[in-house]
């Protein structure tokens, strides 16, 4: 299997210079060369296997023997997702519980509380595999609205390979108290942690500029979504959640009259990015359901085709999908356009000079018949809070309450609604214990108490009484604009990673 750039077929790669790396060298992202097949044979063969053996079967179908052997590839699996997660006997990676007509898929039950956790985990595996075989360091960068930080820092701090070394920048004030203390209570020689005074995407240009650089000694690579890696291994979970709401609902696997919809609170779009390549492999998922707060790009771009960066970021209680500009709808773009890079190009390089991007009619209509979207505002994610407490006794966190609002808002109702609708399922993608402050927003004291006395994580009691160490600070002097700051941080992140 080759990787070539969503922006130009002649930029192809193996899976190890690919995740090795994250950006494409033109500024396009990664992409398979082609897609594997997956039939209601294969979905048969997939559906008696555990989690760590779907993994390897899956990421086999996208990795050769030749790039990760068969004995590596089942390590790094049991690694990613065995041995990280504190799970007891009998109980499931990813379990799916009921509450009304809703398939709630609960993917926080990693080391870091969060979804992340899983494409983290794997990708940092495979990065310290690679990083040993060629014998050469690898100095990552990130950037974080709130779950990639924690989860990325866990994963390489368990690594604990000194040819893996990791910078990570979160935005100040933006992302919850909890999410932080995850990042500046871990003190590990492999990792540093960062935070610079703007919105959740004014890092990303900074850390685009680095990634193009080229080093004897070290290979620069990033690990947020644009890295193929992390979708790549996301695919997974989907493929898992259809099958346990295949079997829920007695749906014959691969029945493509009977497919399965999702509902994915969404950010830079890398679930669903992920979700919809393995809709393309072939895995019966109807629509993909974007639940949105009110940085609400992605619901301007599938309702109406406009594609425009919006001025600033607004805070909101579901910062963690805080966004502007989401780099994996340049991924949607690519398969909606049955893989034509010259429009992606021409697309992508509109969308960099202007911030803006407006689709015509044909491809609206292309995405709405795979797509459809939600905005949830504050209030109404609180609501979806209360609601799954007073209703079904179920704690949700801000994320999966903007997904379960969303998917209130496009028809699916919990209980009592109309039966045209698909089966269908909503990712939980955090833990409440994360958000102390929007879950009592919208509890109370007394419902986040009764939330900490029941359910709260014996894990998650001990970071919050760890001691925080000082993040290094990227400051906005008085008077300068985000832009004209940008080359300030981009020299500061470069001179630390450099050094480290």
């Amino acid at each position: 299997m080759r990787y070539i750039s969503t922006r130009d077929a002649s930029i192809s790669c193996t899976f190890e210079e690919a995740v090795c790396s994250g950006y494409a060298p033109d500024g396009g992202l990664f992409v398979p060369e082609s897609l594997p097949l997956i039939d209601a044979t294969t979905l048969q063969e997939f559906s008696s296997l555990s989690f760590p053996e779907l993994a390897a079967k899956i990421m086999r179908m996208f990795i050769s023997h030749e790039e990760v052997p068969e004995e590596n590839l089942k390590e790094i699996c049991k690694k990613s997702f065995v041995d990280t997660f504190d799970l007891q006997a009998g109980e499931s990676i990813i379990p799916i519980v009921k509450i009304g007509d809703a398939h709630m898929v609960e993917l926080f039950h990693g080391p870091t509380f969060c979804f992340k956790d899983f494409g983290m985990q794997a990708v940092i595996h495979f990065l310290s595999f690679f990083s040993n075989r060629r014998n050469k360091k690898i100095k990552m960068i990130v950037s974080t609205t709130g779950d990639t930080g924690p989860a990325c820092v866990a994963a390489v701090s368990a690594a604990a390979n000194p040819n893996l070394t990791l910078l990570v920048h979160f935005p100040k004030g933006q992302i919850s108290a909890f999410q932080r203390k995850q990042m500046t209570t871990l003190n590990s020689p492999y990792v540093q942690v960062a935070s610079f005074e703007g919105g959740g995407d004014d890092m990303d240009l900074p850390i685009k500029n680095i990634l193009k650089e080229k080093h004897h000694d070290f290979d620069f690579c990033g690990v947020n979504s644009y890295n193929i890696g992390r979708p790549l291994i996301q695919m997974i979970h989907f493929v898992w959640t259809y099958l346990r709401v295949a079997e829920e609902n007695e749906i014959n696997l691969g029945d493509k009259s009977r497919p399965v919809d999702v509902i994915i609170p969404t950010g830079a779009m890398g679930n669903i990015a992920a979700a919809y390549m393995i809709k393309k492999c072939g895995l019966p998922i109807g629509k993909l359901c974007a639940g949105v707060n009110i940085n609400d790009i992605t619901d301007r771009v599938i309702q109406s085709g406009k594609f425009h960066k919006s001025k600033r970021m607004e805070k909101t209680l579901s910062e963690a999908i805080n966004i502007q500009v989401p780099y994996n709808f340049e991924r949607l773009l690519y398969f909606l356009s049955d893989q034509n890079h010259s429009i992606v190009n021409t697309w992508m390089k509109k969308m960099e000079d202007t911030s803006k991007l407006d689709l015509d009619d044909i491809w609206i209509k292309r995405l709405q018949n795979d797509f459809s979207s939600a905005k949830v505002t504050d209030e109404e994610m609180c609501e979806s809070i209360v609601k799954a407490r007073e209703v079904y006794n179920y704690f949700i966190d801000p994320h999966t309450a903007v997904a379960l609002s969303a998917a209130e808002k496009l028809g699916y109702h919990l209980k009592g609604g109309s039966n045209s609708k698909n089966p269908f399922a909503i990712l939980c993608t955090a833990s409440p214990c994360k958000f102390e402050e929007s879950v009592t927003i919208a509890l109370g004291k007394e419902g986040w108490n009764r939330y900490k006395e029941s359910e709260f994580p014996k894990r998650a009691t001990d970071i919050i009484a760890k001691t925080e160490i000082n993040p290094i600070e990227y400051l906005l002097p008085d008077g300068m604009t985000i832009e004209e700051v940008q080359p300030l941080w981009e020299n500061q992140a470069r001179d630390l990673m450099v050094t480290k």
